[in-house]
C-alpha cells in the first residue's frame, strides 16, 4: 500500500489540535490483514511522532497527557447488501451500490412523527468487505442479498437480516415481516425525483417470504449517508455512522472505525524516549481516554504491555480506563509498577442486565467478568475504581438495575463509584440512536427529544444518577469518584 492511499493526516506542525496531530503521510507503514481470530480486521501500521499527547486546554478532564497506542475500535459490527444491490438515487436513476461514489446523492428517508419521508442526502463513505450472504426472498418475487447483521426498516421497525450477537430473534426478520418500500422505486425509479418530502405511504411494504442462507462468502458494500440509510432495491435500508476519532484522520467513517485499526507500532519507544526527555516533568498520564488500551488488537500487539512496564520502569503515574479482562493478564506488571509510582485503573460497568449488555456491548467482556476482575485487581493492591457508565435514560436507569450494579461494585471492593448519564457528542449520537431504533423505536424517539445536545439537563442527569447515589448512601466506606477520572 503506498504512503498515504486514501488517508488524510493531519501534521503535528499545521496549528490544528494536537490530539488529532499524528502522523505524516510518509509515516504510514503498511497494512496487515488479520486472520485467525483477527479475521476481519486491518491494521494500518503507522510511526507516530509522538505518544504522550497533551489534553487540549478546554478539556475538563483532571489529567494533562494521554495515551491512545491505538484508534479504532474492532467491538463494532458492520452491515453489508450485496455489491450488484441497485440504489435509488437523488435523481430518479438507479445505480448498483458497488458503483455509488463518496459524494454522489442518493434517497434516503427522515422521521416525520410516526411515519418518515423521503428526502435527498449525501453519500459520506463507501467500503467494500467479504460476508456470509442471505438471500431475503419476498413474496413478490423479489429479492435482496445481505449480510446477516444488515438492517432493514419493516412497519415495526430496524431489523436484522438473522439474530446474532447484535440482535436477538425478536429484533431479527422472519417470514410475514414487512419491509418498507415500494417496488416501483426499482421498476420505474424516475418517478422517485417526485418523491422528495413526501410521506412514505403505509401501504408500502413488501412482505418477506423466506430467509436462505447461501452458505458462502460474498462481496458485500456498504455506504454511510447523511440520515443513516439509503433505498436499496426499493427498500429503506440503514447504514453505519462514523466515530469522531477516525472521521478526522481521514479514515472512512463507517466501517473503518470498527474494522480498519490504526496501531502505532513504535508506541512503546516513544514512550521511553518521551519519558527521557528534559523537558518532561513527570506528570500522570492517562491510558483508556478515547479507545480501549486492552481493546482485541492489544492481543496481537502488546502495545499497553509495553507502554505500561516503560511508564512503570520510569516511575512516572498513569493510570488506565478499560471495558476488558484482558488487563488481567498484565497483573504482576502493575503490580510491579505499582510498587514504585502512582497507578489507578478504572473499569466502565453500565449495568449487570443481561439484555441490556447484549443489546448495547455486545462485544465487550460480560460485565460480571468487569467486576470480578475490579475485585482481583483492588486485592492486589492496586487501586480500582468503577464508571456506572453509560447509564442511558429509559434502558439502563431502573432503581433495581442501578442498585444491583452499585452493590455488586461496592462487593467487589470499587475504591470510587462514579454514575454517569449517556452522552451523545455528534457522530456518536446518530450512531447510538439509529442502533437503538432497531431495538425500541419509542424509545429511541424519546431520546432523540431528550438529547437536545450531547447532554441531558442537569436536573434530568441527576435523576439518572440518583439512585446510584441513594444505594451508595447505605455503605458509607463507597466513595463518590468524579466523572472526569481516567
Amino acid at each position: 500500500m503506498a504512503a498515504g492511499d486514501g488517508f488524510r493526516w493531519r501534521l503535528a506542525d499545521d496549528g490544528s489540535d494536537p490530539q488529532l496531530s499524528l502522523f505524516r503521510p510518509e509515516e504510514l507503514v503498511e497494512r496487515h490483514v488479520g486472520i485467525g481470530e483477527y479475521r476481519g480486521l486491518e491494521f494500518l501500521h503507522v510511526n507516530a511522532r509522538r505518544i504522550i499527547n497533551p489534553v487540549p486546554p478546554a478539556s475538563r478532564m483532571v489529567f494533562r497527557y494521554t495515551i491512545n497506542a491505538y484508534r479504532g475500535c474492532s467491538h463494532a459490527c458492520v452491515y453489508c447488501l450485496s455489491a450488484d444491490t441497485p440504489v435509488l438515487m437523488a435523481d430518479g436513476t438507479a445505480k448498483l451500490l458497488k458503483d455509488v461514489r463518496i459524494g454522489d446523492t442518493v434517497i434516503g428517508t427522515t422521521p416525520s412523527g410516526p411515519t418518515r419521508r423521503y428526502v435527498t442526502t449525501e453519500v459520506r463513505a463507501a467500503w467494500t468487505t467479504n460476508k456470509p450472504g442471505f438471500e431475503i426472498r419476498l413474496t413478490d418475487g423479489t429479492s435482496l442479498v445481505a449480510s446477516a447483521d444488515h438492517r432493514l426498516l419493516t412497519d415495526r421497525g430496524w431489523r436484522f437480516v438473522r439474530p446474532g450477537p447484535w440482535g436477538g430473534f425478536e429484533q431479527a426478520l422472519a417470514p410475514g415481516s414487512r419491509l418498507v418500500g415500494d417496488r416501483e422505486l426499482t421498476t420505474s425509479p424516475a418517478w422517485a425525483k417526485f418523491m422528495k418530502g413526501k410521506e412514505i405511504a403505509p401501504a408500502h411494504t413488501r412482505r418477506v417470504r423466506e430467509i436462505v442462507d447461501l452458505d458462502l462468502e460474498l462481496a458485500m458494500v456498504d455506504i454511510t449517508t447523511g440520515t443513516g440509510d439509503f433505498v436499496a432495491d426499493g427498500v429503506v435500508s440503514h447504514n453505519c455512522f462514523a466515530r469522531p476519532t477516525h472521521e478526522y484522520l481521514g479514515l472512512g467513517i463507517g466501517e473503518d472505525f470498527d474494522r480498519k485499526i490504526v496501531v502505532k507500532v513504535n508506541a512503546v519507544e516513544r514512550v521511553r524516549a518521551e519519558l527521557r526527555a528534559p523537558k518532561w516533568t513527570g506528570d500522570l498520564v492517562a491510558m483508556g481516554t478515547n479507545t480501549d488500551p486492552y481493546q482485541r488488537a492489544e492481543g496481537k500487539y502488546h502495545l499497553t504491555q509495553g507502554i505500561v512496564d516503560a511508564l512503570g520502569e520510569a516511575a512516572n503515574p498513569f493510570s488506565i480506563l478499560t471495558k476488558s479482562t484482558l488487563i488481567l493478564r498484565d497483573l504482576d506488571r502493575l503490580v510491579r509498577a505499582a510498587a514504585r509510582t502512582d497507578v489507578r485503573c478504572a473499569f466502565s460497568i453500565g449495568t449487570l442486565d443481561e439484555a441490556v449488555w447484549k443489546a448495547t456491548e455486545p462485544g465487550t467482556p460480560h460485565p460480571r467478568r468487569r467486576v470480578e476482575a475490579v475485585r482481583r485487581l483492588n486485592e492486589a493492591g492496586i487501586p480500582t475504581g468503577v464508571l456506572i457508565a453509560p447509564i442511558i435514560p429509559g434502558l439502563s436507569d431502573g432503581p433495581e438495575q442501578l442498585h444491583e450494579v452499585t452493590e455488586a461494585c461496592v462487593d467487589a471492593g470499587a475504591t470510587s463509584i462514579t454514575p454517569i448519564a449517556l452522552h451523545l457528542r455528534p457522530g456518536v449520537k446518530e450512531h447510538f440512536l439509529s442502533s437503538l431504533e432497531a431495538r425500541d423505536p419509542a424509545l429511541a424517539a424519546r431520546l432523540a427529544k431528550r438529547y437536545r445536545g450531547a447532554y441531558l439537563p442537569r436536573a434530568e442527569q441527576q435523576q439518572v444518577t440518583g439512585p446510584v447515589e441513594a444505594a451508595m448512601r447505605r455503605h458509607p466506606s463507597a466513595r463518590r469518584g468524579s466523572a472526569n477520572m481516567a
